[in-house]
């Protein structure tokens, strides 16, 4: 399958053509910095909205609606893949998702299905609902996460902070690990796919906990089933963003795995990481989400110098580094449009 072009500034950045102003989009845009999303929260949890085509594509468009941003990103959760490979998810409040059933064994890994991605028919449902509403305006972002970060979380059961688990039996049995990532693109590979179906006119992969590893675990364990599933996304016509964090030492390597459009964290210099790898992709970032708590003047000078550092070639898509942050006052936001809307090198 591969979808017909669709004309945007955020979709002429991701293929590196020339752009009016720098398209912007935030990563978790739509969240409980918004008082739209938080009246949605106190009612309905997480994997509800998630689950819900109509809240999922509400809690999607808020953000559309109240920053004027370049792109819509589905409302979702990288973790929602894993129940229809038969375990167990839930979400406690102040701790984040729990894996009942976590992956520990051989046994765990055999009884892992790879056939019922079908059950994800929601999410689809929810981007068919948010292109409608869109109309063309801004593409729809669709989203999965990468297959390490999801291992991680099927083995540590839950966010961790050194990854013992998930090392441990990377380390220890790596036939095993192979075929657990190996799993993991046999779903995310479809259920990405079913997005751009739908009607997402990019695909953003998530290696949030890839900055655990060093580089040559990276390259040896993880780079070639990421750029496996990135492989299969493109297949479609659709641009892939590859984000990771924490992986200032190995950008080069990242980036080897594929992506039309990398992705930086604000530890990196975004000029530098650009350059390092030659210009052979678009850029997405990179501003410290915290940065969002300055003072106007502050966060005016931090955007600019941003903006400054990747000068006037065709292929920077402004964004955080990571997601907004809960306390961010949604007015300084909307302000950071505005800024990058009005910048002028």
């Amino acid at each position: 399958m591969r979808v017909p072009p669709m004309s945007s500034r955020f979709l002429d950045a991701c293929r590196r053509r020339p752009t009016d102003v720098r398209p912007v989009w935030f990563m978790r845009q739509a969240g409980r910095y918004m008082k739209q999303y938080r009246e949605i929260r106190a009612k309905h949890g997480i994997l509800e909205i998630c689950k819900r085509p109509d809240l999922a594509a509400a809690v999607t468009l808020q953000p559309v609606e109240a920053l004027d941003v370049d792109a819509a990103i589905i409302f979702a959760d990288l973790l929602l893949p894993i129940e229809p490979m038969g375990l167990r998810l839930k979400f406690i409040s102040g701790e984040g998702p729990m894996i009942e059933n976590p992956v520990r064994s051989s046994g765990d890994v055999d009884t892992l299905s790879t056939t019922n991605t079908d059950d994800l028919g929601y999410v689809g449902e929810a981007i068919r609902m948010v292109a409608a509403q869109l109309a063309g305006k801004v593409p729809v972002i669709g989203f999965v996460g990468a297959p390490f970060t999801m291992a991680s979380y099927m083995i540590e059961g839950g966010p961790s902070r050194n990854f013992i688990l998930t090392k441990t039996l990377m380390y220890r049995d790596e036939t095993l690990w192979r075929r657990l990532m190996g799993k993991l693109v046999d779903v995310l590979a479809p259920f990405a796919v079913m997005q751009v179906a739908a009607g997402a006119r990019a695909i953003q992969v998530f290696d949030s906990w890839v900055g655990a590893l060093g580089s040559e675990d990276y390259v040896r364990y993880v780079a070639p089933y990421s750029r496996a599933l990135i492989e299969r996304i493109r297949s479609t016509g659709v641009p892939v963003i590859h984000f990771g964090t924490g992986c200032a030492g190995y950008f080069r390597e990242l980036h080897a795995a594929g992506g039309d459009v990398m992705g930086v964290d604000w530890r990196l210099n975004i000029d530098q990481a650009w350059m390092d790898i030659s210009y052979r992709s678009a850029i997405q970032g990179n501003l410290d989400p915290a940065a969002l708590m300055a003072p106007l003047p502050e966060l005016k000078q931090k955007v600019h110098e941003l903006l400054r550092r990747t000068g006037t070639r065709p292929g920077h898509i402004f964004n955080l580094g990571h997601g907004i942050l809960p306390e961010t006052p949604v007015e300084n936001v909307r302000a950071v449009v505005e800024i990058v809307r009005e910048f002028r090198p």
